[in-house]
């Protein structure tokens, strides 16, 4: 089992994550030419303004009001992104299978960035259970994706640490990171190949069109 999932499965998961994702960024860019008003009003100025505006911690009006929501977004998306990409043990796999290898966080700095992550989800869940009006838009397909964005980190929590069965937890954790990268093109997960253009537009719309800020 472990040969598989670690073997053919992981070329799969790559295979249907870059196909995937090619085909959504190809179909909304054809989708974006059919409307007349999407690229004629695209600017690279306001578009950059509006990215750059978005991506710094309590820039917005609505950060500043939600300070708790802000703090655990950022540090769940920077986590979640740089934890396994910069992870050692991540790292030596790519040097033996692509002799390929870049510089890797600490592990006890990958460990707490890995626990951000996890009490990030979990106060991701609390809040929709909790709050009249998050619960209000909640469905289930909500506590899918966030399981499945949890699930690779807290299986290699478990497996890092040794305290469940080592084998079957590492082939949870090797499983749960294939299902999200398989996940991302065809779910709301998608928003991490869509923001850049999402976000350039809207402040294109607003700085080109309305002249005003789109924040």
């Amino acid at each position: 089992m472990y040969e598989f999932v670690s073997g053919p499965l992981v070329w799969i998961s790559f295979i249907v994550f870059i196909g995937g994702s090619l085909y959504r960024l190809v179909s909304m860019h054809k989708l974006a030419k059919k409307e007349k008003v999407i690229y004629p009003y695209m600017s690279l100025k306001y578009g950059l303004r509006s990215i750059i505006h978005w991506v710094i911690p309590f820039a917005s009006t609505n950060m500043r009001r939600r300070p708790l929501m802000t703090v655990a977004t950022f540090a769940f998306h920077i986590c979640l992104v740089l934890t396994p990409v910069f992870l050692l043990s991540h790292n030596v796999l790519w040097r033996q299978s692509w002799k390929i290898s870049w510089w890797t966080l600490p592990e006890g700095t990958a460990d707490v960035m890995t626990v951000i992550v996890i009490l990030a989800a979990f106060f991701f869940l609390a809040r929709r259970l909790v709050l009249p009006e998050v619960r209000f838009v909640t469905f289930a397909s909500d506590y899918v994706l966030l399981a499945i964005a949890l699930a690779p980190f807290l299986t290699g929590f478990l497996a890092y640490h040794q305290w469940l069965p080592y084998k079957t937890i590492l082939i949870l954790h090797i499983l749960s990171g294939e299902l999200m990268l398989i996940a991302i093109p065809f779910t709301r997960l998608s928003h991490m190949l869509y923001f850049v253009f999402t976000r350039a537009y809207m402040g294109s719309e607003f700085g080109a069109v309305r002249n005003s800020k789109d924040w």
